[in-house]
């Protein structure tokens, strides 16, 4: 059984940092790739970055483009997603999701099978 943990969510304030990890077991994480989305009330959920099996490339929504960076390791199973430069629309929660494959571009809700639970962002302004 595939299971998917995030940590490192909380209270910011805007221009404020903070970085999400999401632990993954019950798959050959190597083989995987790994996105987060981010869903705010009121709102559908929404692609925010991903990166594929290897690391070698990312993907980031234009709103989060150059203040945002997803990252692996794969010796640990983890995936991280630093997030600088925080605005107060980005406020949600954030939700770390997994498939087998190599991922290349993968940022609809469809391409992955394994979900966490997600954990909350919030930015003061």
């Amino acid at each position: 059984q595939v299971q998917l943990v995030e940590s490192g969510g909380g209270l910011v304030q805007a221009g404020g940092s903070l970085r999400l990890s999401c632990a993954v077991s019950g798959r050959t994480f190597g083989s995987s790739a790994t996105g987060w989305f981010r869903q705010a009330p009121g709102k559908e959920r929404e692609f925010v970055a991903t990166v594929t099996w290897n690391g070698g490339s990312t993907y980031y929504a234009d709103s989060v483009k150059g203040r945002f960076t997803i990252s692996r390791d794969n010796a640990k199973n983890m995936v991280f997603l630093q997030m600088n430069s925080l605005k107060p629309e980005d406020t949600a929660v954030y939700t770390c999701a997994n498939a087998p494959g190599y991922g290349l571009g993968w940022t609809s809700v469809g391409s992955y099978d394994s979900w966490g639970q997600g954990t909350q962002v919030t930015v003061s302004s």
